[in-house]
């Protein structure tokens, strides 16, 4: 039950939210106001319905160590895509055909910002903790990046090995970075971070959306294996062996870190195997 009451109220205001910022029409400013306004929102959403169903402060999204935390997923995520461009650029598929603008790339920073946020707080916050409670980190980090790939097959230009690299690359990494720092804000950052790379800097696909292109008018072109093709450069392998390689750099932390939690057994034994 607390599950869907949770999904339930961050579902309608990230709803209520991309309606809004699809009605804003083409203000710049109003789609980074809207944007940041539906994060906060959602997170305030968030750590109130948790303090309703579970009875306590939803630490993963509290204010210590916050700010820093966001900091260094956005390094991740630019950093992650910034070799992945770079590596399809190499191979001769991907390619800048001029200067885009500013004010699309701020108002990408809004729709991003209220994407990231959304997601991971019904992904990792709700759908990842809640399961893994009851099955272990393992099994819940493979559901959940099974189900996170399937959502992305509603994209317009979607595909299914698109659909399977996010769910490797993104589903696993996101998830193995929350359970690296049992919070929220490593994830979101390193969402952010690599979302607003690709669309906002670089100007290429998101995950099959087309969207407007920000600071570069970027182009991709060549086998889609290498550059992603028209499902973007999450589709390509080197976006796939860069998720691999962060997901085992997090899981490796959080065994360290002692954070991992072991596949849950089945209830004990009936009463009659138990008694003589």
């Amino acid at each position: 039950m607390r599950l869907v009451k949770q999904f339930g109220t961050v579902a309608v205001i990230a709803f209520v939210g991309r309606l809004v910022l699809g009605a804003v029409g083409g203000s710049w400013v109003l789609t980074l106001a809207l944007g940041l306004a539906t994060a906060a929102l959602a997170l305030l959403g968030y750590a109130w319905v948790v303090r309703r169903t579970e009875h306590r402060e939803a630490t993963e999204v509290g204010r210590p160590g916050a700010w820093s935390a966001v900091v260094r997923g956005l390094g991740i995520g630019a950093l992650m895509f910034v070799a992945v461009i770079g590596s399809i650029a190499l191979t001769g598929g991907y390619t800048i055909e001029g200067w885009g603008s500013v004010g699309v790339a701020a108002a990408l920073a809004g729709v991003t910002a209220a994407a990231a946020v959304t997601e991971e707080l019904l992904f990792r916050g709700i759908v990842f903790r809640i399961l893994e409670e009851r099955t272990g980190t393992v099994v819940a980090l493979l559901l959940t990046s099974v189900l996170f790939g399937a959502m992305h097959l509603a994209n317009p230009k979607a595909t299914i090995w698109g659909a399977v690299a996010i769910a490797v690359e993104a589903g696993g990494m996101l998830g193995a970075a929350y359970v690296a720092t049992r919070t929220l804000w490593l994830p979101i950052g390193i969402h952010f971070g690599w979302n607003f790379a690709a669309a906002g800097i670089f100007g290429t696909v998101v995950s099959g959306n087309v969207t407007p292109q920000g600071l570069l008018l970027g182009a991709t072109s060549g086998p889609a294996l290498l550059s992603g093709g028209a499902f973007g450069p999450e589709g390509s392998l080197f976006a796939v062996l860069a998720g691999v390689l962060l997901t085992a750099g997090f899981l490796r932390l959080a065994h360290r870190r002692g954070r991992l939690v072991p596949m849950r057994r089945r209830a004990s034994q009936s009463a009659s195997t138990v008694t003589v």
